[in-house]
Formats: structure tokens, sequence, C-alpha cells
């Protein structure tokens, strides 16, 4: 019987281990790096053990700090989570020998099926369905270049021992190859500890769906349905759900039948995930196994009901599966979103810092409508370019995919998180886009939609505009009360470049509700509201119908930085007299930085790859800047000549930091 179980891993997924083992009245252990000393895992924990430096190598990859601490600590089991350590056959057969139980497969399917080489061979000698490609590992860039074409372009450079997108690369023509190679083998033994990559041809807009699988230590094995986990960014999975809109039942149970089978072969023994590609015939095909817990199983659970990490504990503690194939129904509609700490205007570039203001939205569970969030962070928390950013895992349930992604959208807007940048209304653009609610969906859906990169101040439409300048106003007449209003009734509010002109027709602040009635290109907006400045988030009644609105910043009472829906704008609010003057003040110029490379984030630079004196041409290789686990290659964009470099190989840098100088 498993008393005490210590969580190899940090974050979210540490509180969500958490959560169940305190369910169960199982003690729980926090191991914790230097970056996670004040974390809100540690101090879920019932006992907390320093393990180390914030780079993972020193800490959370540390077999031997962990297995001390859990003997230590007398923990008879330990949870992985997933990455770090989840799929690491010699970890296990170490706790193992130190009579530790590990809460998840046996060794030998870990290794069988978590390398995606040997486990692609064994699908290909089950007569699995498998996506043509060189399942060996390719040694060298000259061999992938034969390789590759000798598939065909596209190929997809793998990992073998990859997850979450590390050390993963599309290479459409040979001139790309190299690079691409020798970025994703440097990857993945950042990651991994394992720099072997292998290569499949590339399907052209697929579909990424999987099959979540639970089996015990006798032999007995269910599935819990399918996932839809198609809308990805850069291979990382960013929206999921379930059922997928895509399969139907005939489909799902072959799906199934394909993962029992692998799990079989391997006499596999906890949760996991068996991962397919599919085309738009719904064809599918093999892509891997995931001998762990999924960071999207939130959206299982609520479908079914079935909470997967008690599963896994019970498995681990060597009993018997309670379920069976046909108890398993999958009820609603559930859709899950990553929150990350990240730009999306800046092509999703991380962000560090600390969270300085953090809402959660209304977390709920009636008949009809869940809301859940899986976190790690509170308000105070850092966010550390040490580690993965995602945030937290917002996950609805609903009857159906319509009111599942409404209830969504609605999550979102009373969703607040300040100090670092975040995705939120990123996630809102998608969610409320006709395709992704028709389920006309592939893992290029981010591509295709945002070609040009993400723009959402650029997006606005002008009735979103409208609704944005009656905000800030409602906000401003909150400030200069009736006193001021007698005064003056006209007003222009200036949102980018351009002014909306507002008239107050009809004014009233009494009991703390706010009530007017505005004019706007000859339109009458009836307002409502009870406005506190000091709130983050608002809601306005305007024409009988709520609006939701954020207020991220204030200044000089004049100006908002307003988030509303999927935009965010910088609002000023003006007299027309004030509107006048303004249109005839001087521009600011920009900067030129056409001669400087600028660190487009904070990190740690990997490598420099010129030297000063140099002549460059455009799409060059300059440095690699590490961030978050993830490499960025940064590349010259016109010919040039290296004048001076002001970083050396190894520096940690912050964002909008000068590297490089460049002359003509």
């Amino acid at each position: 019987m498993i008393k005490k179980i210590l969580i190899a891993n940090r974050g979210e997924i540490a509180c969500r281990v958490i959560k169940t083992a305190k369910k169960l009245n199982i003690a729980t252990v926090a191991v914790y790096s230097e970056a996670d000393k004040d974390s809100l895992f540690v101090k879920l924990a019932d006992e907390s053990y320093f393990i180390g430096g914030s780079q993972p190598a020193e800490s959370y990859l540390d077999m031997n700090k962990i297995i001390a601490v859990a003997k230590k600590s007398k923990a008879d089991a330990i949870h992985p989570g997933y990455g770090f350590l989840s799929e690491n056959a010699t970890f296990v057969k170490k706790l193992n020998n130190s009579k530790i139980k590990f809460i998840g497969p046996n060794p030998n399917a870990i290794k069988k099926m978590g390398d995606k080489i040997e486990s692609k061979n064994l699908a290909i000698k089950l007569k699995l369905n498998v996506i043509p490609g060189h399942t060996a590992p390719v040694k060298n860039s000259k061999e992938a270049l034969k390789i590759s074409n000798k598939i065909g372009y596209p190929v997809l450079l793998k990992a073998s021992a990859g997850g979450g997108g590390k050390g993963m690369r599309i290479v459409r023509k040979n001139s790309e190859l190299e690079e691409n190679f020798n970025a994703a083998k440097s990857e993945s033994k950042k990651s991994f500890g394992d720099d072997r990559v292998f290569i499949e041809k590339y399907i052209e807009q697929p579909r990424h769906i999987e099959i979540q699988i639970l089996c015990d230590k006798h032999g007995n094995q269910v599935h819990l349905g399918e996932r839809e986990c198609s809308i990805q960014r850069r291979y990382q999975k960013v929206i999921e759900e379930c059922p997928s809109p895509f399969v139907d039942s005939k489909m799902r149970t072959k799906m199934a039948e394909q993962a029992l089978k692998l799990a079989k072969e391997v006499k596999y023994d906890s949760a996991g995930t068996v991962e397919f590609v599919v085309d738009s015939k719904k064809n599918f095909y093999f892509l891997e196994m995931n001998t762990r817990l999924q960071v999207e199983h939130p959206v299982t659970e609520l479908v079914t009901g079935i909470d997967l990490v008690e599963q896994m504990i019970r498995c681990a503690d060597n009993k018997k599966l309670k379920i069976t194939q046909k108890d398993i129904k999958l009820k609603g509609w559930s859709v899950e979103s990553r929150i990350y700490a990240e730009d999306p205007i800046k092509d999703f570039l991380p962000s560090i810092g600390r969270v300085t203001h953090y809402i959660e939205p209304g977390i709920s569970s009636n008949d009809e409508d869940v809301i859940r969030n899986d976190t790690g962070i509170s308000p105070g928390s850092e966010v550390s370019l040490f580690y993965d950013p995602m945030i937290s895992k917002l996950a609805v349930h609903s009857k159906d995919r319509k009111t599942a992604i409404d209830l969504m959208i609605k999550s979102l807007e009373n969703y607040y998180l300040s100090g670092v940048e975040n995705n939120i209304n990123f996630l809102m653009s998608i969610l409320d886009d006709k395709k992704f609610r028709n389920g006309d969906i592939s893992t290029n859906f981010i591509k295709d939609k945002f070609k040009k990169g993400y723009q959402s101040n650029l997006a606005l439409n002008y009735n979103k505009e409208i609704k944005l300048s009656i905000f800030a106003l409602v906000l401003h007449c909150y400030q200069i009360k009736e006193e001021s209003l007698k005064k003056n009734k006209s007003y222009a509010v200036k949102i980018n470049d351009n002014y909306t002109d507002i008239q107050i027709l009809k004014f009233d602040f009494s009991k703390k509700v706010l009530k007017s009635t505005f004019e706007i290109s000859n339109e009458k907006y009836d307002i409502s509201a009870s406005i506190k400045l000091i709130d983050k988030i608002h809601h306005i009644e305007i024409n009988n119908v709520i609006y939701s609105f954020k207020l991220n910043n204030l200044i000089n009472m004049h100006r908002f930085d307003i988030s509303y829906f999927d935009a965010r704008i910088n609002s000023h609010v003006i007299s027309q007299s004030h509107k006048k003057l303004l249109r005839i003040m001087p521009k600011i110029m920009k900067e030129d930085l056409s001669k400087k490379l600028i660190s487009p984030m904070p990190g740690l630079i990997k490598s420099i790859n010129v030297v000063e004196g140099q002549k460059i041409k455009n799409g060059d290789q300059i440095l690699i800047i590490e961030a978050m686990k993830m490499e960025n290659i940064l590349k010259c964009e016109k010919d040039c000549k290296i004048e001076k470099i002001l970083i050396n190989s190894g520096d940690s840098v912050g964002a909008d930091e000068e590297l490089v100088l460049f002359s003509n």
C-alpha cells in the first residue's frame, strides 16, 4: 500500500499529483531547484527538499539526488509527472533496485515505446499503420541528406527520445537540411540527454489525434477514447479537446484496437497515450507512444469522470482495474487551453519575470458546466527561463462542443495575468475562428491563420473599436465625475492613430453605479457599470448586453491599456480641443535598429557563429540563443559586415539587449 509519494517534477503537474494524493490520504514529498524554492508546489507538499541548481541537469534530471531524497523522506513511491525523468527506463530500474515503486509503466515498456525508433519498428512488426520513413538513428547530415532525398520532401526530423516538440524540424529542401539536423540533435541532447534523430515523411495538413489507454499489471486493458490535439505551434499543443470532432465511433474503435495491441505487446501497465497522424480521408498512422501522463489529460478526465493519476497510483500498487471497457462513456465535451508565458505578437517569444497579478476564472462545477484550472503559480511567482513557459491548463466541460467552446471563451475573458506576457488573447482568437468552430482544423491551423504573424491590435473591427472606446470613456467619466461633465460633453478616444468622437447625452453616478448614454456616429449607447479602478476585470452593460474587459494599466487617468476579447490596445481619452492640438504635434521618430542585432527574449547565448570583421549575407546564421529549453537561431536580414560583438558565448542576456553591431 503506497503511503507517501515523492513527485519528481515541478510546476502545475506537481500540484496536480498532490491534489489526487491528498484525496487518497497519501502524503507527498516535493523536490525543488534553486529557481523553484518559492514555488506553489513546494508549499502544497507535506515535505519539501532542495536538490540543486536551476539547470535541470543539476536537479530534476539528477536520478541519484532524487532517489536519495526518497530514501531520506521514506517515500515508498515516485510519480514522475511528464518530461524530465518520466520516460527514463534507467531511472525506473534504479527505483526498482531501491525498492521504491514507480508510478508509471515498467522499464521494458518505457524502453521499447519511449524510444521513437524502436516503437516504430515494433509497430511495423505488429502490422500497424505506420508513416513511411527511416527508422534507424541518422549518423550525420550527409546521411540525413541521402535519406531525405530517398523518402522525398517534405520530411520531418524527430528526436528519438523527444516529446513536446523538442528536437523536431520540418525540412522542405536540401539547403535547409544541415542547419535543421544539427539544431534537432542539439535540442534533443539538451532536453533529453540523447541526440539520436530519425527521419520520416511529413504529411501535409495532418490532424494529431491520440488514444488514452489504461492498463494494469494483470493484463487488463481499456481505452478512454481520443483527444484532438491538432492546434499546435512549433509542435507544441495549444488547444486540445475530447472527443475529436473528426473521429466517428468506427474510426475510434480501429485506432483504439491498434493502440491496445501495441500496449499488450510490451505488457504495458499504467496510463499511456498512443498518438496518431490522421489525413483528410481519415487514414491514421502510428506516430509514437508516450509512456507517461499527458499534459492534456484533464479533458479525458472531464469527459470520462476517471481520475488518471489515481488510476496510475492503483496500477503501481499492483491493484487490478475496477473499470471495464463497458464502464467507459464519453459524456459531453471538454476543451483545454494552455496558458503560456510568451508574447504572441513577437512570434511567441518566451516571457520571464514575476507574476504581479493572477486572477483565475471562476472555478465551478454544476450539473452541466465545469471550469477547471491546473496551475503551478500564484501572485508573486517567478517564471524562470530554465523551464517550460506553461503557466496553467484551463479546461472546461459542457454538454456539447459549441457550448464548451463558448464556456472556454468566457473563462478566458475572466482570466487575468500580468507581469509576464501571455497568450490569452491569442487563444480567444483561435476559439472564435469560424474554421475552428466548424472543426475544420489541422496541425497547420495556426500557421495558416496567422500567415503574417499574430497582430491582435491590427485585427480590431469597427464594432470592437466602439466598445473599447466606450470602456475607456466609462473609466474616464468615473474619474472626472459630474463637475467636469457639466463643462464638457464632447470627447474623443484615440486608438492607435484613429479617433472616435463621443457625445455624452446623459450621465448619472449614484450608489457607486454609473448610468449614462453616449452617442457615437449617430448611434446611442446606454451604459450601466460598477467600476472600481483597483479591479483588473470589469463588466459593463451596453444596450442590455454585458461585456467583459481587462484593465491592464491606467496612466494619468486618461490613458488606458485595455484588453477586450482577442484585442489589446492603448486608448487615450481627450477633449475635442486637445484632439485638434494633437493632430499638429510632430511625431516621435523611432530609433533606427537596422545596424543592431537586438535580443528578442531573455536567454542564454548558446553559440556565436561569426567574428568581428566578417562579411555575412542575408540568411546567414549569427548566433543561437536558448530560452525555456528551446533553441532560437538569429539570422542576418541583409548583406553586411560584423562591426562589433557585444556578448560572449554562455552569457545571460535580457530582452531588447544589444548583441551585435553591423556596418554596410
